[in-house]
């Protein structure tokens, strides 16, 4: 999920995000989830900002 600190390309290809995803939109494991309404990259930082924004919300019980 974390990219490394020091690689030589950030990306090997240009990905296409398009539209909104038709496969893996089911959870597999617990209750809660992200879903993503339009494409683009999301950082390690905001996707950490996100679950401590979440766990602290419902007061650690989903975690």
């Amino acid at each position: 999920m974390l990219m490394p600190n020091r690689t030589k390309y950030r990306r090997p290809h240009r990905l296409s995000y398009e539209g909104k995803s038709k496969a893996g939109t089911k959870l597999a494991f617990g209750e809660y989830g992200l879903v993503a309404d339009e494409g683009a990259y999301v950082s390690s930082n905001q996707l950490e900002a996100a679950r401590i924004a979440m766990t602290r919300y419902m007061n650690r019980g989903g975690k």
